[in-house]
This record gives C-alpha cells, sequence and structure tokens, in this order.
C-alpha cells in the first residue's frame, strides 16, 4: 500500500491596524476562517472572527463556510453574515457519482485551475500541541513560486523541488518554543509527499489513490445547491484501514472544487517503529488528519486562497511514556501575480527546517491577526 505522508504547515501575525470582525448575524457568534477578498489582496479571520482591514477598504467580498456570501460597500467594525438554513424535512437523498467528479477534475485539472508559473505573497504559521497543550508557535511573511501551481511527480521523485516550488521567507514574526521535556520526534526522512502536500492536485491524486483501492466503498450525496454550486458530502472506506469523509462545494458550470474539508481518520493503521536525529528509537501510531483547500475566481482563473491541515491524535510512546500529539498548519495566499521569472533569488532549503532557513527582511504589511489563545502563549501567560 502506497502512504502518504502530511506535511503541517500554519500561518498568522500580530498588527497594529484597523481590524473588523465578522459574526453570525443569528447569535453574534464570531466567525473563524471568513475569507475577506480586497482588491489588493485577501485575508482571513483568525479563531475569535477578526482580520486586519484598513478602515479605508471599500467594495469587498465575504464568504464563510455555512453562510450566505456578501459584497460590502464601506469598512465596518463589525461585519454579520447570515447563515444557510437547510429544512431537514426536505432534503432528500440524492446520491452523486463523485468519484467520477474527482477523477474528472484530476485528469483536466490543467484545463481548470491556473497552471501556470505564479507568485504569492503568502502568510505561514504552524502550531503543536502536546497531550493538547500548545507548545510550539511560528508565524512568518513569505515568498511562493511555482512552476506549474501543480506537482510535478518526475520532478518530485528525482527530487527536483526547486522545479516545482520555491519559497522565500521573509521575515519570522513569531517563534516560541516551549518544548522542555517534549520527546523530539525530529528525523531525517524527507519524501516528495512533503513538497506534494502544497499542491491540490496532490491532494487529488491521492484521493483517487484511496478510492481505487480494492473492496473500497465510496458514496457522495447531494446535501445542497443553487444555481452554480453544490454542496456534495463524501465519504470513502477501505481495507486499507483508512476512512475518508467530508465536504465539497463544486460549481457545476466550471466544474471545479471550490472548497475542499476532508477528514483522514488513519487511527487503524499499524504502529510504525522510528528512530529520531538524536538515534532514539519511538513508536509512532497515526491520527486523525483534516484537510482544507479554498479557491477564488480571479480574471477568469481558479486560484488557491487558503490550504489548512490540521492533525490530532497522534501518539508518540518512548520508554515508559506515551504522548499525544496535535498539529495546525495553514497558508494564506495574500496575493497573486503571474509569473514570467524561473524561480526565486534567495530561496528555503526544504531538506531542513524551514525555521532553520535564514529570512532575507522584506517585510510585509502583516495580514493576519493572532487568536487570544495564541497571544497569551506569546506573552507567557
Amino acid at each position: 500500500m502506497i502512504k502518504y505522508l502530511f506535511v503541517f504547515i500554519l500561518i498568522s501575525v500580530t498588527t497594529q491596524a484597523q481590524k473588523l470582525q465578522v459574526i453570525d448575524s443569528e447569535d453574534g457568534k464570531p466567525i473563524a476562517n471568513a475569507r475577506i477578498v480586497l482588491s489588493e489582496q485577501l485575508v482571513y479571520t483568525n479563531e475569535d472572527g477578526f482580520a486586519p482591514v484598513n478602515e479605508n477598504s471599500k467594495d469587498f467580498e465575504i464568504s464563510a463556510t455555512g453562510f450566505k456570501k456578501e459584497k460590502f460597500k464601506n469598512f465596518s467594525s463589525v461585519i454579520k453574515l447570515q447563515p444557510i438554513f437547510k429544512d431537514i424535512e426536505e432534503v432528500k437523498i440524492i446520491n452523486v457519482d463523485i468519484k467520477k467528479i474527482i477523477e474528472d477534475l484530476s485528469k483536466n485539472y490543467h484545463k481548470r485551475y491556473f497552471s501556470k508559473p505564479s507568485l504569492y505573497n503568502i502568510t505561514y504559521k504552524t502550531k503543536s500541541f502536546n497531550n493538547e497543550r500548545l507548545y510550539f508557535l511560528a508565524i512568518a511573511e513569505a515568498k511562493l513560486w511555482t512552476k506549474s501551481n501543480t506537482y510535478n511527480f518526475r520532478d518530485g521523485y528525482k527530487k527536483n523541488y526547486d522545479e516545482i516550488l520555491q519559497m522565500q521567507l521573509n521575515n519570522i514574526k513569531y517563534k516560541k518554543n516551549n518544548s522542555k521535556g517534549i520527546f523530539s520526534i525530529s528525523t531525517n526522512e524527507f519524501q516528495h509527499a512533503s513538497i506534494g502536500d502544497y499542491f491540490f492536485s496532490f491532494e487529488l491524486y491521492r484521493l483517487v489513490n484511496n478510492m481505487s483501492v480494492k473492496n473500497a466503498k465510496v458514496l457522495g450525496r447531494l446535501l445542497s445547491e443553487d444555481d452554480e454550486s453544490q454542496l456534495i458530502s463524501l465519504r470513502v472506506r477501505s481495507d486499507s484501514g483508512i476512512d475518508i469523509s467530508g465536504e465539497i462545494t463544486y460549481h457545476k458550470i466550471d466544474k471545479v472544487i471550490t472548497q475542499y474539508d476532508l477528514s483522514y481518520q488513519q487511527e487503524n493503521f499499524p504502529v510504525e517503529k522510528r528512530t529520531n536525529l538524536k538515534g532514539e528509537e519511538f513508536d509512532y501510531q497515526h491520527g486523525n488528519a483534516k484537510v482544507f483547500y479554498d479557491f477564488y475566481k480571479k480574471e477568469g482563473s481558479y486560484v488557491l486562497s487558503s490550504k489548512k491541515i490540521s492533525g490530532a491524535k497522534f501518539f508518540i510512546s518512548y520508554g515508559d511514556k506515551k504522548d499525544e500529539r496535535s498539529f495546525s498548519t495553514e497558508i494564506i495566499y495574500n496575493t497573486f501575480t503571474k509569473s514570467e521569472k524561473k524561480g526565486l533569488e534567495s530561496k528555503v532549503d526544504f531538506s531542513k527546517s524551514i525555521w532553520d532557513n535564514t529570512p532575507v527582511k522584506d517585510d510585509k504589511e502583516a495580514t493576519i491577526l493572532l487568536s487570544k489563545e495564541e497571544q497569551e502563549f506569546v506573552n507567557g501567560i
């Protein structure tokens, strides 16, 4: 069985700039991960519903899962979104050939998503937890260059990673590690999937492979739809020990997935023996991972706006001790431009930790706010 590993990367930044909060119009609760598309860039709300938006901003669009997309003419410190209600009694069970949709999209990926050289300004954040306690937080601004916005397997297997993707680490906003006494699981392993996880095309390839496993059970059901889009639930179960479930938003006219939110239940994978950089052996038990991709249409093409992967219930056993690890990683693609260049002058060495690379100090305006939990961690509360 082919094993696919996830690389987990995440992002956030504090700023003194003007901010707005997005809340639910029904109960007043903050809406996390709401996308705000401005004239020059896009940002997302943090876990408390806040996002850095200049008070002079005009004609911007806000959308969030489960809420109606709305356009706003002028800035307001509080934005209310209306939830999309479903009448459960009227819901009919409508099966969808989800495997056909995914295979078709994977086959025609280059035709439906922007697949030429691109340059992004990104915000990059990663968080790690040990036994449910936050112990590592890193936040950075960076540039990201990609040759085709897709994963090239030929270059990947040959380890020609610079031909696929390059990153320039501009500025580390925050980096705090309270890992005293925590067993390190860092290894020298670096596989092509570590780069593949940056690309939605690679995720579709992974999903198609899991759907094609012998005796795999694949189920898709239509949850709701409007004139353009369908909300479809997806479930894949197989004898390989993996259980995949979640929802996708599918644009019927353009035949693209605009939002992808799936969970990989991997608790039934066998325990692996691994060795860290110090030569210490430990047992590694796979847990559950959530994969999220969000796209928007810009100048007639679909472009990635955010990617998030999180994981929980990954167990590490060493000696007589057992730790539960969880993590969250995110990339926000704040700006997008077509690129005629063949890469970046300063680039990250992906064969080592991103945080061991040297920033080039190319500061940009902060595009994300720390959540209350993150701020308290940084302040040592």
